[in-house]
């Protein structure tokens, strides 16, 4: 679950919180968002699976300030070790994710979890 400070601001239509992140050693990065499930961001889901990312965590709950939110994680696999993005690969995936939100006005910056983050 993402930390969201509120539900009355979102960076995208349907969109409260957007995270790039990869587990430790960080090279394949999934996509963690914080959506509002009474206004999906439909065009960013499409556009996710038509890049190949599959969703793979679907949660939802009511924040503290009473707003609905749906936690969705996705992941792409690659050909690398265990299903990891070969260098090629992650430049094709991140060019994918960068396109996908920067054309909804959103700025991401990918990041490596921390070892507790990422096994908690």
């Amino acid at each position: 679950m993402l930390f969201l400070k509120t539900t009355s601001v979102t960076k995208a239509p349907g969109i409260y919180e957007v995270d790039i992140a990869a587990k430790p050693p960080g090279k394949t990065f999934g996509v963690y968002m914080a959506t509002d499930p009474d206004n999906p961001p439909t065009a960013v889901l499409q556009a996710l699976a038509a890049g190949g990312f599959q969703q793979t965590h679907s949660s939802g709950y009511t924040h503290k300030d009473r707003g609905k939110v749906l936690d969705l994680h996705f992941q792409k696999d690659g050909t690398d070790l265990f299903k990891g993005w070969k260098p090629e690969e992650a430049e094709a995936n991140m060019a994918i994710i960068n396109k996908i939100f920067t054309d909804i006005g959103v700025t991401v910056t990918p990041r490596v979890m921390s070892l507790a983050e990422a096994y908690a």
